[in-house]
């Protein structure tokens, strides 16, 4: 609550929807996802309506609606990325972790999600990873990568 507090803060008093990003992304950090009841006490917490932050939420990719793995894989979908390979990226990542775009490993490991353009396209196929830019991917880097992060040395936060 001290940290909602201090997001509300930056906004005058009858702007508070101006704080509804920032309060999801607090929301998110502490539950990991976004579900019902939490989007619903944000509503409460702002004064809003649960649809004003439904609509917010479910529009922006950055938001998860659904648990997540403990790693998201965002691979970018858009035209420069889908150029150099990031379909067939893709296809590889669905094969090698057994799930589709949009799901979870069984072992709570892995998300994949494809992402709208993550604005690097000069070092396509990319994908966002954490806080981290995974860029110029094949087949064999996203190898490594997935081993790197079963294996606990890829640096994501």
């Amino acid at each position: 609550m001290a940290r909602f507090r201090e997001i509300i803060a930056r906004y005058p008093e009858d702007k508070k929807k101006s704080a509804l990003i920032p309060v999801l992304h607090l929301a998110q950090e502490e539950w990991h996802w976004l579900d019902v009841p939490t989007m619903d006490y944000v509503a409460s917490l702002l004064g809003l309506s649960p649809i004003e932050v439904y609509e917010v939420a479910s529009f922006y990719t950055m938001f998860h609606l659904k648990p997540i793995g403990k790693y998201v894989l965002e691979i970018c979908h858009t035209g420069p990325c889908m150029l150099r390979g990031s379909d067939q990226l893709m296809d590889h990542v669905k094969n090698r972790l057994g799930i589709e775009a949009g799901q979870t490993t069984a072992d709570g490991m892995f998300t994949l999600k494809p992402a709208e353009c993550l604005g690097a396209c000069g070092y396509a196929p990319m994908m966002q990873l954490g806080k981290f830019y995974q860029e110029n991917l094949t087949p064999e880097k996203m190898d490594r990568i997935l081993d790197e992060l079963r294996a606990g040395t890829l640096q994501t936060a």
